[in-house]
């Protein structure tokens, strides 16, 4: 796939995957726009990559994600391509999991990737076409100790991909789970 001047979100950017994937696509010839919570990292990102976009953004606030969506589209000229990379972990056995941490995954795993997907998808509509990848883990299908709350959000996210794929396809829109 020629990914050149593709116009392309990647979340989580600043973590080890994320820096991966924003090198390829840089190095691609892409648009790109990185987003992530630590400002620190974001500029070391800039310095590293210095035709990069960056956007500090909390995953969390779900009611913002509309806006971002709308603010990256902006600033990149369109959406092409949207990579759902951003996760957390809050690691326990099931008997000491608080409710907390088990939403606090929950909500940033895999109801800030529905909201990512939502509203790029509208974006994806009107320009016919789009991709959409959605950073998964094995433990969603295997489970793992200590690893609940993880592992049922990294499922979601395998179900609502293959969801979105099949609601999309026929749209031009492509989904995918890594």
């Amino acid at each position: 796939m020629n990914l050149k001047n593709k116009k392309v979100i990647i979340t989580g950017a600043t973590g080890g995957i994320g820096y991966s994937l924003v090198k390829k696509f840089v190095n691609s010839g892409s648009i790109v726009l990185a987003s992530g919570t630590n400002e620190t990292k974001l500029n070391t990102l800039k310095s590293d990559f210095n035709s990069i976009i960056i956007e500090k953004f909390k995953l969390d606030e779900h009611q913002k994600i509309e806006s971002f969506i709308e603010t990256c589209n902006e600033k990149l000229g369109g959406l092409d391509i949207l990579i759902n990379n951003a996760g957390i972990a809050l690691d326990n056995l099931s008997i000491r999991l608080s409710e907390e941490n088990w939403k606090k995954v929950l909500d940033i795993n895999l109801t800030s990737t529905f909201l990512m997907c939502k509203f790029a998808i509208k974006k994806m509509l009107k320009s016919k076409s789009g991709k959409i990848i959605n950073i998964t883990s094995i433990v969603g299908h295997t489970g793992n100790l200590g690893q609940a709350n993880y592992a049922a959000s990294k499922a979601g996210i395998v179900a609502f991909s293959k969801s979105l794929a099949i609601e999309y396809a026929k749209k031009n829109i492509n989904v995918n789970c890594v």
